[in-house]
């Protein structure tokens, strides 16, 4: 189900507000059933891949004393593993492991990513509810990136069996899956119109699928670039993650 966002234009298409709850228009259901790599040129595809592989690495190279201490003070704090995995959906509904720095008491994690996190979570420790803040927990997925798991820009990673509005979102959101033709973000256009945090709000969830295939139907180098310059103004002005 899109949106009336797939009339957005140029300056509207970060805001939240601007989303509105109307039936799939058939130009975008015929998109999606033709193949969606059709209508994106296979040079903006390579130019988005090759920026993955670069900013990845360079991050990951110029972050490694970061990364190592970070991983140490998790350690300190909590016993276990300072990195925390999880199943969660991939290009093509396949099933790719993700990697972040672990935010929550080990024996209180939920592998499954079903349980979803809260404000004042008890399960999250001190140090955690600090990386969550900053979204510094997310920075061991930049790994996923390099290896093609996942994109800088793109749809939300999200969970397998993941739930919205107290229901899994394949049921919440008929055409859910129609997200998994591009690989999953670091950060993407739901992100940008601040739509983040619990999903237990049924319009909210659906609000974030509708951003996502207009991301998708609407894909470009540019529109990638512009989503990662407003990542990270809004990251630097105002993180929200808890």
């Amino acid at each position: 189900m899109l949106t009336a966002a797939a009339k957005d234009s140029a300056s509207n298409i970060f805001n939240a507000d601007k989303v509105a709850h109307e039936p799939a228009n058939e130009n975008a259901i015929a998109y999606f059933q033709c193949g969606a790599a059709q209508r994106p040129r296979a040079v903006e595809f390579a130019l988005k891949r090759a920026l993955d592989i670069i900013v990845s690495a360079t991050a990951l190279l110029i972050l490694a004393p970061a990364l190592i201490l970070i991983a140490v003070l998790i350690r300190v704090e909590s016993k276990g593993s300072p990195l925390f995995s999880q199943l969660r959906w991939g290009k093509d509904g396949k099933k790719i492991k993700i990697y972040k720095f672990r935010s929550m008491r080990a024996e209180a994690g939920d592998p499954t990513g079903v349980r979803q996190t809260v404000k004042n979570d008890p399960r999250v420790t001190r140090l955690g509810a600090f990386l969550r803040k900053t979204n510094l927990d997310e920075i061991p997925q930049l790994y996923n990136v390099l290896r093609g798991d996942m994109s800088l820009v793109g749809p939300r990673c999200h969970a397998v069996g993941m739930l919205a509005g107290g229901m899994l979102y394949e049921e919440l959101v008929p055409e859910y899956h129609r997200r998994h033709v591009m690989r999953p973000g670091l950060t993407g256009l739901a992100q940008m119109r601040g739509l983040r945090g619990p999903t237990d709000r049924a319009s909210k969830a659906r609000a974030r699928i509708h951003a996502d295939l207009y991301y998708i139907e609407n894909f470009s180098f540019m529109l990638d670039l512009l989503i990662l310059v407003g990542t990270l103004r809004s990251e630097l002005t105002r993180g929200q993650g808890f």
